[in-house]
């Protein structure tokens, strides 16, 4: 079993559930998505009604909002003090949601070629602050960048009246205040 079969795996079982009628979700965050084969099974995954968020920090070959191709698929980047550099998969499996962390992008170098890592998370401590790091990065109004279906970048702004919340300055002030609890 390869990198490259699991992650494809995964993916697939998400549009069985989809085409079956039940909820098919992923969440995943990374630096590069480049990968042509990943990349073409996230089109069908969209097609068969999989809601796809993706936070991609760096190169990014998907194509979000293209009608009839990738209408369930986001993409966002957040740009800010730090590079992102976690990884973290959300498959949704119909409601016995799987977290993954590891040290792979969906690049086709990472897939095939490199030795890389990637680790079911199944402490409910430690899966609860991965959807919470989720959340935090999908509600970004402040560093995060939507991406077009012509692969253009508008940044998110708070509406009048919100709050600013930028990924980074949320998490730096979520782990200081868990450090001084300690």
């Amino acid at each position: 079993l390869t990198l490259r079969d699991r992650m494809e795996a995964l993916i697939r079982r998400e549009i069985d559930h989809a085409r079956s009628g039940q909820q098919g979700k992923i969440v995943a965050k990374m630096n590069s998505l480049v990968d042509a084969e990943i990349i073409e099974l996230l089109y069908e995954a969209s097609q068969a009604g999989v809601q796809i968020d993706l936070i991609v920090r760096g190169i990014c070959c998907l194509r979000p909002a293209v009608p009839g191709v990738s209408d369930n698929i986001r993409v966002v980047s957040i740009i800010g003090r730090f590079l992102e550099h976690s990884r973290i998969f959300c498959f949704h499996n119909n409601g016995q949601i799987e977290y993954y962390i590891g040290s792979a992008d969906w690049m086709t170098r990472n897939l095939d070629r490199r030795v890389e890592a990637i680790t079911p998370i199944e402490d409910p401590a430690l899966t609860a602050e991965l959807q919470g790091i989720l959340a935090i990065t999908l509600a970004d109004n402040r560093q995060a960048w939507d991406m077009a279906a012509d692969g253009t970048f508008t940044q998110r702004r708070p509406a009048e009246g919100e709050d600013e919340r930028g990924t980074q300055p949320t998490l730096m002030a979520l782990t200081l205040k868990r450090d001084r609890e300690i």
